[in-house]
């Protein structure tokens, strides 16, 4: 027996399968963006502190907060892939199925993405801000 969602719960549910999705991606891009031009920016400007604050502190916010959210993305897909993985249909719907795969794949992009956020974190933060 199939039990039927409300409207907002579906929508819901599927903007939460889209975050599982993109989330880590978005937040590798946040991070990208952030954290280099931080970097490029404030040294350009020949200066070591971004309005008060010290260069590296900004960079780290730049590194961390992005991994904070590509975190809750991995979350957000290892939470959907369990629960899709114990309503798999034998041979029924094909929604739950494509919801499985959605899921499985966030997994695996927000694994990268993490990874690509820690790594360009520890590039920008082991490199020393403003090297000529």
């Amino acid at each position: 027996m199939t039990e039927r969602l409300s409207p907002r719960a579906a929508t819901f549910g599927g903007l939460l399968l889209w975050f599982a999705v993109l989330g880590g991606v978005l937040s590798w891009t946040v991070h990208a963006l952030a954290a280099w031009s931080i970097d490029e920016l404030t040294c350009e400007a020949g200066h070591d502190e971004l309005a008060g604050f010290p260069l590296t502190g900004a960079i780290a916010l730049a590194v961390l907060l992005p991994a904070a959210g590509a975190v809750a993305a991995l979350g957000v897909s290892v939470l959907a892939w369990r629960r899709t993985r114990a309503d798999l249909p034998e041979g029924g719907e094909q929604s739950v199925g494509r919801a499985h795969l959605l899921a499985f794949v966030g997994l695996w992009l927000n694994t990268l993405a993490l990874a690509m956020i820690v790594l360009g974190g520890v590039a920008a933060l082991v490199l020393s801000p403003c090297q000529r």
